[in-house]
């Protein structure tokens, strides 16, 4: 459950700024349906570009932006279809964008989810408090932004390892940037620094994506019906939604996967992560090359109970299509192997995670032996647009690349996939992965056996109970906004 008891006082404050700074807060069913966005509110978006610094950007948090840098306003969700000629497999796999949210991903709704209901009950008082963002890139990115857009005071963790260009765009966007030792797979550091400063700073709130169900309600109930309403957009008269695939950084992306086996009962649902830290295949541990995803822990929202299969991606992988993706030699193999020139195009809508959610789709789709009357569904949760450095740095290791070097990679990292490194979930194995939250959220992080066991044996009161909050944070959305009298005097 999501606490949305009042504090009035940090209310009156919130209230106050927001009034003094024209901040209007949209609804999550905004989210989900921009069309319900006030008229008055389109018309000013018309003159702001998509990563300003402005309040109205709220109103595009959604799968739904119009795909313009500058000005856009909204249409129908946005996502590409990877055919069989691309992927080497039967079934069609819709992959929805996420370089159309401000930051270029849409981890700014996750962090919303997180913050809005913190903010319009007064239980962070932005006169006081101050917003710490812990993550493994994209999240604490979100919440600078919003942070930024909401006048909140905020501090961005991330690990040092992390690609150059997180870093140069948190510097113009966050008060505070703090690195800590590592890279991907070092969450555990991350947890260390924000243990730190709650120990030594009283007026710091921690919205740790891991574990706040304001992560999970959001892409339940946003990003969930976004790829189901993609679905049918695009499906054909015999297809059918089987599944989906989603790599596990937060494991938020996942709540998507539980909205979309509600409305499509007989869909599987698979959960990624790197074969050089396999924690949830085999309890292994490691660093990887897969940024957007976190290891060596299982989040506390993950509801494992209703994932079906673990899948691990070895890195390597990841590396070489992103070249493949990106290199001009790489884009003209594939539109030699017939694969449409307008798609090979629009491949720079990967994101190292979205590659790697790719593959997932790949190997599952394979597992399943699932035929031309299926479709998966997965995220590019960003675009290469933040790996510019990870290419160069690829591009000196390996040299040029050729045309040699195309065909093996297409080849060798996408068609050639394998049903290796992966299993299907049985109810002990559900269990077995549940169990490994006890050692990062009971002995480290302080919470109880039973809040662990009412995970798994009451999920009414969790996970479904967390989802359905939306309706509820949407009433004191509403009536925050009617407080300033902002909306009603547009």
């Amino acid at each position: 459950m999501i606490d949305l008891s009042i504090n009035k006082a940090g209310l009156d404050n919130n209230i106050k700024r927001a009034k003094e700074h024209n901040i209007i807060l949209p609804t999550i069913e905004q989210m989900k349906h921009p069309e319900l966005i006030p008229d008055a509110i389109k018309e000013n978006l018309k003159g702001v570009g998509l990563w300003d610094i402005n309040p109205i950007n709220l109103f595009r948090i959604t799968w739904k932006n119009e795909q313009k840098e500058s000005g856009g306003l909204f249409h129908g969700p946005n996502y590409i279809v990877l055919p069989p000629e691309l992927t080497g497999v039967k079934c069609r796999i819709i992959a929805m964008i996420g370089k159309w949210f401000p930051t270029g991903c849409h981890k700014v709704g996750a962090s919303y989810g997180c913050l809005v209901p913190e903010l319009v009950t007064g239980k962070f008082d932005s006169n006081y408090h101050k917003a710490v963002w812990p993550s493994t890139g994209n999240y604490c990115r979100g919440g600078a932004f919003d942070s930024a857009l909401l006048d909140v005071y905020s501090i961005a963790i991330l690990p040092e390892g992390m690609s150059r260009e997180r870093f140069d765009w948190l510097k113009n966007v966050a008060k505070e940037t703090i690195a800590t030792p590592g890279t991907e797979s070092n969450v555990k550091e991350i947890y260390d620094k924000t243990h730190e400063l709650r120990d030594t700073r009283e007026d710091v709130m921690i919205f740790n994506q891991f574990e706040q169900m304001g992560n999970y309600m959001w892409h339940y109930n946003v990003t969930g019906n976004a790829i189901c309403e993609a679905f049918e957009e695009m499906r054909k008269p015999n297809e059918r939604l089987a599944g989906a695939a989603f790599t596990s950084g937060s494991a938020g992306t996942m709540a998507a996967g539980d909205r979309i086996k509600e409305l499509h009962p007989t869909a599987k649902l698979a959960v990624g992560e790197a074969l050089q830290c396999p924690t949830i295949v085999a309890n292994g541990f490691g660093a990887h090359r897969i940024e957007g995803i976190g290891d060596k822990h299982i989040p506390w929202i993950h509801n494992v109970k209703n994932t079906d299969m673990a899948i691990a991606i070895d890195d390597e992988d990841s590396q070489k299509i992103l070249r493949l993706f990106n290199e001009p030699v790489g884009r003209a193999y594939l539109k030699e192997q017939g694969v449409d020139p307008e798609l090979v195009d629009l491949l720079g809508y990967f994101g190292i995670s979205g590659i790697a959610n790719m593959l997932c789709c790949i190997k599952m789709a394979k597992y399943y032996e699932l035929t031309e009357n299926d479709v998966l569904a997965t995220v590019m949760t960003d675009s290469s647009v933040m790996y510019g450095s990870r290419i160069k740095e690829l591009q000196e290791e390996d040299g040029e690349y050729t045309h040699e070097m195309a065909a093996l990679d297409y080849a060798r990292h996408i068609l050639d996939e394998k049903t290796d490194n992966l299993i299907e979930l049985t109810y002990e194995d559900r269990k077995r992965v549940h169990n490994l939250k006890y050692y990062t959220w009971i002995e480290q992080q302080g919470k109880t056996s039973e809040e662990l066991n009412a995970l798994w044996y009451d999920q009414e009161n969790t996970f479904k109970a967390a989802a359905a909050e939306a309706a509820k944070v949407d009433e004191l959305i509403n009536e925050f906004n009617e407080a300033t009298g902002l909306l009603k005097n547009l």
